[in-house]
This record gives C-alpha cells, sequence and structure tokens, in this order.
C-alpha cells in the first residue's frame, strides 16, 4: 500500500513507574496511548484520543498515578497491548503514515514491548522525532523537554501532562508550528 501523506500521527505513551527501581518482578509497561492526528493540508490538530492499556507485568505505583493521574481502576477494563495496536492498524492507518513523538522513548519502548510480547509492530519506519526537529529548528544548543519548548515558544500547554492524549495534543502543536513556519518560508 502506498503511503498515507493525509494526516501524521502524533503518538505519547505513558508506562508504569517508580521513584526509582521498580520492585522486584515489575517491569515498565505502556499504559497508554495517547494520540493526536494532525492534517497535513492544514498542518491543524484534528483529534485526541486515549487508548488505555492494563499492564499485566507490573502494578500502578502512587509516584506513577501523581505523575500521570491514572491509576489501577482507571486500567481494570482496559484492553491489551495486542487490542491497542490493532485500533492503530485498522482505524488511524499507523504501518502506513508518518508518526511523530517527542524524543526517541516511545518508538523504542514500543519496540521493545512489542518484541517482548510477540506483537506486530504498529507503525512503518517513517518515524519524527518532534524533540530534535525542535531543537534543530529554534537553535537550542540541545533537546529541550516539552515544557520547555511550551515556554520558548511563549505558549502554554494545554491539558494534563503526563497524559497520552494531552502530552500527544501539546507535541502536535509544537510540530504544527514548526512545519507552517517552514511553509511560510518556502519558495
Amino acid at each position: 500500500m502506498a503511503k498515507r501523506l493525509d494526516q501524521i500521527l502524533v503518538v505519547d505513551l505513558e508506562s508504569t513507574c517508580w521513584e526509582g527501581t521498580p520492585p522486584p518482578g515489575q517491569v515498565s509497561e505502556i499504559i497508554e496511548i495517547g494520540v493526536c492526528t494532525v492534517d497535513v493540508a492544514s498542518l491543524e490538530r484534528v483529534e485526541k484520543r486515549s487508548i488505555l492499556i492494563k499492564p499485566v507485568k507490573s502494578e500502578v505505583s502512587e509516584f506513577c498515578t501523581r505523575l500521570t493521574t491514572l491509576t489501577a481502576a482507571h486500567l481494570k477494563d482496559a484492553g491489551s497491548l495486542a487490542d491497542a495496536t490493532r485500533i492503530l492498524k485498522k482505524e488511524l492507518f499507523s504501518q502506513d503514515r508518518l508518526w511523530a513523538s517527542w524524543g526517541d522513548y516511545d518508538r523504542r519502548q514500543f519496540e521493545r514491548a512489542c518484541k517482548e510480547k510477540g506483537i506486530g509492530y504498529p507503525f512503518g519506519i517513517s518515524h519524527l522525532n518532534v524533540k530534535t526537529l525542535f531543537a534543530v529548528a529554534s537553535g537550542a544548543e540541545r533537546e529541550l523537554g516539552m515544557d520547555e519548548a511550551y515556554a520558548r515558544l511563549g505558549l502554554e500547554m494545554e491539558g494534563t501532562h503526563h497524559r497520552g492524549a494531552d502530552d500527544a495534543w501539546n507535541i502536535a502543536g509544537v510540530l504544527c508550528r514548526l512545519l507552517k513556519a517552514n511553509r511560510g518560508q518556502a519558495s
């Protein structure tokens, strides 16, 4: 199938986490996939959604809940990672679209999780690291956190930081701004 260049899927993951090392027998697992679709023609954010995933090898710690607002109760009836990848593929055509994230953590976490669980990777090879793109485009001496990038742009982030859908929405906001600036300079 040909690449779909109509939308960019901006993805942000939330995973189980702890203050310090994980308890014995637990590992960091994806518990939320936030996705914001960006319309390439208008360079506007179209939709944001949250796909929750029930962890199987870890529990949601108090630290994780403070950071993400997600609790074990939120994830009690959530689907599996395999369910989530089916949604990405069937509803968002993730294998045929460019996808983006803030940094490389999300891409590596997805690759690792899919390999460990024997699940097909839901994305194609086209990944855009918005964190690096922002650093290069803004002339920063180093890559910045999303909150620093927003401050540098004179903007305020929307929603709850460290919730996948809200972070994906905010990352998409930076990406749209960068791409619009580029289109303005193109001749």
